[in-house]
């Protein structure tokens, strides 16, 4: 294999050094460097010069090159996106709603993730509540939650609920439960008073019978 890497280099020496000549040489250079060229494009083609290459890459001092250049190439995007014309580029991307919308399901999970290790985090939490015991900042939540706006939107998101089916069938279920539940007891007073009316009833029959007994014992002294 160090052979054929030799011998590749060998080639693209005498491919530069085709290419370096004199306009004198003419087309006699001209057809050594096409020659050449062309021969060099046969041997990176073939196996064993991908797998010559790949090891060139693989090598020790080839990883360290890569990781210069990533940090060029890092340094370079950075200063792009950071300069004028990348912040109108982004404001511009950020005013289409299909992109903010795939933008914001890419993020998600790592926006939750963030959200969890901040909230366990008893700095950040520290932090947060100074923040809401800040007057300022409770003026301006009451503010926010006592204005017109928010008490439109407010009055929107409940009549969307009530609309929902979904919580016309919850309100349905316990509507029904209660009935159910208040049922027995109607029954049970009804009874009490069915028998309450019974009893009265026959306490005025008897009062009845003993109206007759008198009159009756009245004739008799009458007729003696």
């Amino acid at each position: 294999m160090n052979r054929f890497l030799y011998m590749l280099l060998i080639t693209l020496l005498l491919l530069t050094g085709c290419g370096g000549g004199g306009n004198n040489a003419g087309n006699q250079e001209s057809d050594g460097y096409e020659g050449t060229k062309k021969m060099v494009s046969d041997i990176l083609k073939t196996d064993e010069g991908k797998k010559a290459i790949t090891e060139v890459l693989s090598s020790d001092d080839m990883q360290q090159t890569y990781v210069i250049e990533s940090k060029v190439i890092k340094d370079a995007v950075t200063e792009t996106l950071s300069s004028d014309k990348g912040k109108k580029f982004w404001e511009k991307m950020f005013q289409d709603p299909k992109f903010v919308e795939s933008f914001a399901k890419a993020l998600q999970d790592k926006q939750k993730d963030v959200t969890k290790s901040l909230m366990s985090d008893s700095e950040y939490q520290k932090k947060l509540m100074e923040v809401l015991k800040n007057p300022e900042m409770e003026k301006q939540t009451m503010s926010q939650l006592t204005s017109q706006e928010f008490r439109g939107h407010l009055e929107k998101v409940m009549e969307e609920t009530f609309d929902s089916p979904m919580f016309q069938a919850k309100i349905s279920d316990l509507l029904l439960k209660a009935a159910k539940e208040m049922k027995p007891s109607s029954s049970g007073g009804g009874g009490s008073g069915s028998g309450s009316g019974e009893s009265s009833g026959g306490s005025g029959g008897g009062g009845q019978q003993q109206e007759k007994e008198q009159e009756g014992q009245d004739k008799q002294q009458q007729g003696n």
